[in-house]
């Protein structure tokens, strides 16, 4: 992988360089160190996205 992608570990709850935790263990990757940052707080959006149009096809 190229030079600047970063991750969000699950495993320790931080953010890491391409160097890092097994990918499994991690949400990613993204172009910036505060992209990866806000990884929990997309997937929560998404999470509730999806959930409330779940919802409404029922």
């Amino acid at each position: 992988m190229s030079d600047g992608q970063w991750w969000f570990c699950l495993k320790h709850m931080r953010v890491e360089p391409d160097q890092g935790c097994p990918n499994k263990d991690r949400l990613g990757p993204y172009e910036s160190e505060q992209e990866a940052a806000g990884a929990l707080q997309r997937a929560a959006e998404r999470n509730k996205a999806w959930d409330e149009a779940d919802t409404d096809e029922e």
